[in-house]
């Protein structure tokens, strides 16, 4: 009797996971354009895969909310089949980082489909290590971000990193939409320039943004003057198979001094060599975790924003952009 109540078990389990996987009917991993940039480098290509949530607040009011969250992914991925091993730091105290982003006071870099935030990690209450500076070009359509070239001109070390990002879609649960995130980033001791919040000072350093205009006189602002606390939780590795493996986290953003808590989000990232090299099965199981997990948070989450546009929208703008 035992056997067979066990079997019904795996049987159910295995006819829900299959229904997810065909309910899902996604890969989250488009075709790529080729071509060549203006000094005849090839296009980069996407090699992430990043699927995030973005979650109300309001439920992260202690560490628990975190543990409450990481339980929730672990039940999801039991049950739809998909490996999960938990973070050796998981009861550990979370990370804290502290992140801006600058704009010209119009937003002009935001409006034109640019980000540009710089990061810096914190252990015990102090900073360490090197501020990491990212520009990223973050649109809908690949093209249009493949064929913007981000490269920095610098003479220390940078690193390319473009993503495939998949977000819910804006209106309601059980789909989802992609924005391609082309990245650039690198630490600040690698491009020491003089007076580096001038908009002719950055166009040196990034020549991306040499279409926006302005010169040494134009300064770049912290936006809405607003120093972000990013709290975050890794939760573990998600394993779809065939080698992919995802790192998840759990985090909240939330404003340094009055501690406004601003937006939460879960995220989970897949690195590969090209995406014709994945196999369909992980692609298609990862697709099904995503939307299913989605379900299974729905009172979490916060439909059409994301992390950028909050800080954004501190102070009431609501700046035109491309996510």
């Amino acid at each position: 009797m035992a056997d067979e109540k066990q079997n019904s078990a795996k049987a159910l389990a295995k006819q829900k996971k299959n229904k997810a996987i065909k309910r899902a009917g996604v890969t989250l991993l488009p075709a790529s354009p080729i071509g060549v940039y203006q000094d005849g480098a090839p296009f980069d290509q996407v090699q992430y895969l990043e699927a995030k949530l973005i979650l109300k607040p309001d439920n992260f009011t202690s560490v628990q909310a975190f543990r409450d969250f990481g339980a929730i992914v672990k039940r999801t991925a039991e049950d739809l089949g998909v490996g999960f091993i938990e973070h050796p730091e998981m009861n550990l105290r979370p990370e804290i980082r502290e992140i801006v982003f600058g704009d010209t006071p119009d937003f002009r870099l935001y409006n034109n489909a640019f980000i540009l935030r710089r990061r810096i990690r914190y252990v015990d209450g102090f900073p360490v290590g090197d501020p990491e500076i990212v520009l990223k070009y973050r649109h809908p359509d690949e093209r249009a971000a493949t064929e913007m070239d981000v490269r920095p001109s610098i003479d220390g070390k940078c690193k390319i990193k473009f993503k495939a990002e998949a977000l819910p879609l804006k209106d309601r649960t059980g789909g989802y939409r992609i924005l391609f995130s082309h990245n650039c980033q690198f630490g600040l001791s690698q491009a020491r320039k003089r007076d580096g919040l001038s908009m002719g000072t950055l166009a040196k350093v990034f020549p991306a943004l040499r279409l926006l205009g302005g010169g040494d006189k134009e300064r770049i602002l912290v936006v809405n003057e607003g120093i972000v606390e990013e709290v975050l939780r890794p939760l573990g590795t998600l394993d779809f198979g065939k080698g992919v493996v995802a790192k998840c986290d759990v985090s909240l953003w939330r404003t340094r001094g009055e501690h406004k808590s601003l937006v939460g989000e879960f995220a989970f990232q897949v690195k590969f060599g090209s995406r014709e090299a994945v196999a369909e099965k992980p692609k298609r199981l990862a697709g099904a975790f995503y939307m299913t997990l989605q379900k299974e948070v729905e009172d979490w989450l916060a439909l059409g924003v994301t992390k950028t546009a909050m800080v954004y929208r501190l102070k009431g703008n609501e700046p035109q952009s491309h996510e």
